[in-house]
């Protein structure tokens, strides 16, 4: 598990560090490990993403990506830890087709793409499956994807509603 655990980035313009908070729901995150009788079982690497990247050796079977919703970390994510993911492994992407620097790099990286093959979503959690997809599969890949995206409009809809009072 890959988390800094810094206690900013808790919604809309919160980017700032907060230590109490971090450190908060570190505890909540052991006591919850603890609580499922598996905390001897998970490596909890307390770093950025992209720090992380050299703490964790070897190709992964299966990938959840839910970091900073901003297009500026979740390309990366996507990107650098995806590429660790082994020939039919899969990558679960929280809040795909939901926040705004999600879906933009989903539609850079993966709604075209020849080694990520769509196998669809449950809410905003979407699944991948690496593969090498044809020409034709790509093109079945995209119009797959691009199903959701009215639930996308929909979610942006209603979050510009909350943020009017409306």
């Amino acid at each position: 598990a890959v988390d800094p655990h810094m206690g900013g980035d808790r919604g809309p313009n919160e980017y700032d560090p907060n230590d109490a908070l971090g450190d908060a729901d570190y505890d909540i995150f052991h006591a919850n490990l603890r609580a499922a009788g598996v905390d001897d079982r998970v490596r909890h690497v307390r770093a950025l993403s992209a720090e992380a990247l050299g703490e964790v050796q070897g190709e992964l079977d299966l990938l959840y990506v839910d970091g900073a919703h901003r297009y500026a970390f979740a390309k990366p994510d996507i990107e650098q830890w995806g590429g660790r993911v082994r020939d039919g492994g899969h990558m679960l992407i929280h809040d795909c087709f939901n926040a705004v620097g999600v879906m933009l790099a989903q539609l850079r990286l993966l709604f075209a793409s020849r080694r990520w093959r769509y196998v669809g979503r449950s809410g905003s959690l979407a699944q991948y499956r690496r593969t090498h997809l044809t020409t034709r599969g790509v093109a079945g890949n995209f119009l797959e994807q691009a199903a959701g995206i009215p639930y996308f409009v929909r979610n942006c809809v209603v979050k510009a509603l909350i943020v009017a009072h409306l």
